[in-house]
């Protein structure tokens, strides 16, 4: 990221990361599921012949504690008849009327499908059993503008076994933090386009990363579902939470607009033209090998607001857009965080030790899918950090084109338009060895046609990528990691294999126009 910034350095007032969008599912597990839900019925004395009469007493309770709520602190109480129909901005209209500044805004309702149980009837052994169903309920949105995190809803299934969603923005937390602190800042829409204190309010955004999420939303839960109460009658235990969907910007900010769109078009252009699967892939941090079936794709959408690219890997995404004409957003989007691994102590062959297993959706890993977004936004930007070179090629090339000397040897001049030394280029920038860096190995079987048949082929094949990889680093476009085998392109290498590579696919007709 550091080359993208020191490039446009002059243009950019800032940059702040954080939590944008999370949508938090609370769930009760000792019901979730066929068994859970028998056992349940069971401790309770319902039979199934009762089962429908029990569970609407349980709906109409939730319904009626809905309706108190909204009375008691005079609000709306408001059926929507499609749930097609944006709840928020139905929410959003009732707050700018009424001024709603703290507090409850509005509870609406509304009928959508969702995950249940019914009674069938089994033909064959002649009784009733209960299954698991698809079929629709009334949903109840609870919309409060907090204190701390402004407008936010809570979403509660009225039907056994009752889930519920929290669903709330880290940048309203940011906006709401820095009016309290007296903090100047400008935002429009949902990002910021400048903030007086920018380290300070990274702090304040990054505070909700150690948040203790658990207490907070089992809180939000006890206001709205009467049944988690003590002497409900039904023995609850607190929801378990996970995320089910979580969004982690990068915003950077520009001095101005046509500062933005000068490079914005050049940006898009190259995300489309040089960001193949495997580079998509090593964004977010996935393994490129022959255990990978999944899909991934790149989508460009023209919006009234600008153009947005997105590249998906499986269920999760990372996208690139310009927000308010000068920010530029990098985003990662985590649907299924069992894509990624988490370090974790864990029991294995009755011992206790750590190991990489996979990233759970609970809160409890919320550290660990901050740290996956953030790493990948960042690899995103510096992969970008080669467009808009403010200089002619010229200046990149005719020094690697020249003999240098390097701790008293001699070394020849690179010819960077040479098809060997493109080939070697091209391997080099794969998106495969972008995370780890890459070895004499990793070259030699990335360029070597058919397979080493002897020792010795395979002495000369290595010996003469070290000849290669001792060039390469005299003339300053790769390092070596200390203490490994492995090197690493550096930010001038990228630029010029870049650039030479690009000089060697652009056509005639665009050099004579």
């Amino acid at each position: 990221m550091e080359q993208f910034l020191a490039r446009h350095e002059g243009n950019i007032r800032g940059v702040l990361h954080g939590l944008d969008r999370v949508l938090f599912r609370g769930t009760l597990r000792s019901m979730a599921y066929l068994a859970g839900m028998n056992k349940f019925l069971e401790v309770h004395g319902v039979l199934y012949k009762e089962f429908s009469k029990f569970v609407e007493g349980v709906s109409q309770r939730i319904k009626d504690r809905a309706r108190q709520l909204a009375e008691q602190h005079h609000r709306p109480f408001k059926y929507l008849k499609s749930s097609a129909i944006s709840k928020e901005d139905v929410a959003q209209e009732i707050a700018q009327r009424d001024k709603i500044k703290q507090g409850l805004v509005c509870v609406l309702s509304c009928v959508e499908p969702c995950q249940s149980f019914a009674l069938h009837r089994n033909a064959e052994k002649k009784w009733l059993e209960l299954v698991p169903a698809t079929r629709k309920c009334l949903f109840l949105y609870f919309y409060f503008m907090d204190r701390e995190f402004g407008l936010m809803h809570v979403r509660l299934q009225t039907w056994l076994p009752m889930p519920i969603q929290v669903c709330l923005n880290g940048r309203e937390y940011l906006a709401q933090r820095l009016d309290r602190a007296g903090i100047g800042y400008e935002k429009r829409d949902n990002c910021f386009t400048q903030i007086d204190d920018l380290p300070r309010a990274q702090r304040m955004l990054q505070s909700l990363e150690q948040r203790d999420w658990v207490r907070f939303l089992n809180a939000l839960a006890k206001r709205v579902n009467p049944w988690l109460a003590a002497q409900s009658g039904l023995d609850l235990h607190p929801y378990y939470w996970t995320i089910r969907q979580s969004e982690y910007a990068t915003d950077v900010m520009f001095s101005d607009a046509n500062a933005l769109q000068k490079i914005y078009p050049a940006l898009v252009n190259h995300a489309m033209q040089h960001f193949r699967c495997h580079d998509v892939m090593r964004f977010l941090g996935r393994r490129t090998n022959v255990r990978f079936n999944g899909r991934c794709d790149t989508n460009v959408r023209s919006r009234a607001e600008g153009v947005r690219i997105k590249h998906w890997v499986e269920e999760n995404s990372i996208k690139m857009y310009d927000k308010q004409g000068s920010v530029l957003r990098i985003e990662t989007t985590i649907d299924n965080p069992r894509r990624f691994r988490v370090r974790r102590a864990v029991t294995r062959k009755g011992q206790r030790q750590s190991a990489w297993i996979p990233m759970r959706k609970s809160v409890a890993d919320l550290t660990r899918r901050v740290e996956i977004c953030r790493a990948a936004n960042e690899r995103y930007l510096e992969a970008l950090g080669v467009v808009g070179a403010p200089a002619p090629t010229r200046h990149l090339l005719d020094p690697i084109s020249r003999r240098v000397t390097c701790n008293g040897r001699r070394y020849r001049a690179l010819r960077p338009i040479d098809p060997e030394e493109a080939r070697l280029f091209t391997t080099l920038l794969d998106g495969t060895f972008l995370l780890q860096g890459f070895r004499n190995r990793d070259i030699r079987r990335q360029t070597t046609a058919h397979s080493d048949s002897s020792v010795a082929e395979r002495k000369r094949a290595s010996t003469r990528i070290t000849r290669l990889l001792r060039l390469l680093r005299a003339h300053g476009l790769i390092s070596k990691v200390s203490g490994t085998f492995y090197y690493r392109v550096t930010a001038k290498g990228n630029h010029v294999m870049t650039t030479a590579l690009r000089l060697r696919e652009l056509d005639l007709h665009e050099l004579a126009a």
